[in-house]
């Protein structure tokens, strides 16, 4: 009988030398002590203490899955190029790689995948003309709209910390203070603000971005993915349920599908608005706390998204993907959307604070084999290749008689929206922080208002009566019955 040992790979150190002892250090003696010079043992315990990069500050827990988008060709009834030149959207059919990332947004990397919270919805597109990352969330809007206060409302959001646990006290402190989070505690604390798993819910880009087409005109644009799966959420009881045995529940969920066959789809549609105010609005287009009525802005069908293919290895295709706002594509660009600037920094620069300042060198990050990558950037920490430079690597800056590379074709027409203003620190005009939450409360099934009603009155149960009041109000702004029905479970009497 052959020996199953024979037919194995030598264990070597990173250097590639051959491990000829994997059970002991070298010693004085068999009781030792243990000598520096152990090189094999040094490297071993060393990458050991660096396993784990640093956790993400939000969206900790996720899971990665990989597939392909294929477009329609058609944004709606139109060709896709009415309204943008980005390629992966021209051709009926034509199929771009993607890497989806689900997450929950508080919880740390092992925290439970059914708490109540916002679930990240990242899309990295390997397109023809390199990555485009379409990051948003399951839910159509956000807490707050201007950048700035991003830091507060996650810390609200996060354990206190003195004693490291979500304190309903602190998070309604905040929220009572920001009346603008109205329509997203409405959307969290119904039904949605728990999802059944990954595979049955939508995901929206929640800023507004632009399209831009070959003539250089531009129009704004929300993207919503629609799960083909259906919508499915759990009630506080189902999920503490699930929790009680199972913290992982939607990524196993979506890792069994995916090996089963049963491959989750999503259909990416649009909807479109002309790049201006639109003062006919009773809110501002540019505000994240707000959705555009699809009745007057219907959604378009773009393509549709497969997952298909599930990793190879959580730490490189998970812990280390790394998505940001600003990774844009040609015909594919910013709106003016104060929330969205703000996270175009924000996003790349905690990738290169967590994964460090190559992290775009990683297989997960980089754009695909065929999209050649031409920068004068070198250096930093885990910097495993230089990027083409044009044939010459004395050249490392642009531009040079010498050699070196060039700035790409300007053909194309560029688009120029006209600004102008004050620099000030100041709020939009159009705030109307309360409509369409009370709109979104009129709106629900029965089920899920007296859901909602029921968790706001538990939560707000264990804070201040003063901060009770507060929210109380702010409900009764949003709609009558929704403030009175929480007064009611908390004992309190509505103001008016």
């Amino acid at each position: 009988m052959s020996d199953p040992q024979a037919r194995k790979p030598t264990l070597t150190t990173r250097q590639g030398h051959p491990v000829h002892n994997n059970q002991q250090q070298r010693t004085v003696g068999s009781r030792g002590p243990a000598t520096l010079e152990n090189y094999h043992f040094l490297e071993k315990i060393s990458h050991f203490d660096r396993e784990r990069i640093p956790e993400r500050v939000v969206h900790a827990r996720g899971f990665v899955a990989h597939g392909e988008f294929e477009a329609y060709g058609t944004i709606g009834d139109e060709p896709a190029s009415t309204y943008t030149r980005a390629k992966l959207f021209q051709s009926r059919g034509k199929k771009t790689p993607v890497s989806v990332r689900f997450s929950t947004v508080i919880g740390g990397r092992d925290s439970s995948e059914a708490t109540r919270d916002p679930r990240g919805f990242a899309v990295k597109f390997r397109t023809d003309d390199g990555n485009w990352d379409l990051v948003g969330n399951n839910l159509p809007v956000f807490f707050i709209r201007d950048a700035i206060k991003f830091p507060d409302v996650i810390h609200a959001l996060k354990p206190d910390p003195v004693t490291f646990r979500q304190e309903p006290n602190r998070i309604f402190d905040f929220m009572s203070h920001t009346p603008e989070s109205m329509h997203m505690l409405t959307w969290l604390f119904s039904p949605r603000g728990i999802p059944a798993n990954y595979r049955r819910q939508d995901g929206f880009g929640v800023n507004t971005y632009r399209m831009v087409n070959a003539a250089g005109e531009g129009v704004l644009v929300k993207y919503h993915w629609k799960s083909q799966q259906g919508i499915e959420s759990l009630t506080e009881e189902q999920a503490a349920a699930i929790q009680a045995t199972e913290l992982g529940h939607a990524s196993k969920d979506l890792y069994e599908a995916i090996e089963r066959g049963d491959c989750p789809s999503w259909q990416l549609n649009v909807q479109i608005m002309s790049d201006d105010e639109h003062p006919e609005l009773d809110f501002d287009p540019l505000d994240d706390t707000k959705t555009w009525p699809e009745d007057v802005f219907p959604l378009r069908p773009v393509g549709m998204m497969t997952l298909n293919r599930n990793v190879g290895n959580v730490h490189n295709e998970n812990e280390q993907i790394a998505f940001g706002t600003g990774v844009l594509v040609d015909g594919l660009e910013f709106s003016d959307d104060k929330m969205l600037v703000g996270r175009t920094f924000s996003y790349s620069d905690t990738q290169r604070y967590r994964v460090g300042p190559n992290y775009l060198q990683l297989p997960v990050n980089a754009p695909r084999p065929d999209v050649q990558v031409n920068t004068n950037q070198d250096g930093g920490q885990m910097s495993y290749r230089v990027d083409n430079r044009g044939g010459n690597p004395h050249v490392n800056f642009e531009p040079s008689s010498v050699a070196g590379l060039a700035e790409a074709d300007e053909s194309y027409r560029e688009y120029r929206p006209h600004v102008s203003g004050q620099l000030v620190r100041a709020p939009i005009e159009r705030q109307n922080n309360y409509a369409q939450a009370g709109e979104r409360f009129r709106t629900m099934p029965d089920w899920e208002r007296d859901d909602l009603v029921k968790n706001m009155v538990k939560l707000l149960g264990q804070c201040d009566k003063h901060i009770q009041e507060k929210m109380v109000w702010h409900f009764s702004q949003c709609d009558e019955a929704y403030g009175r029905r929480v007064a009611e479970g908390l004992g309190l009497a509505v103001s008016a």
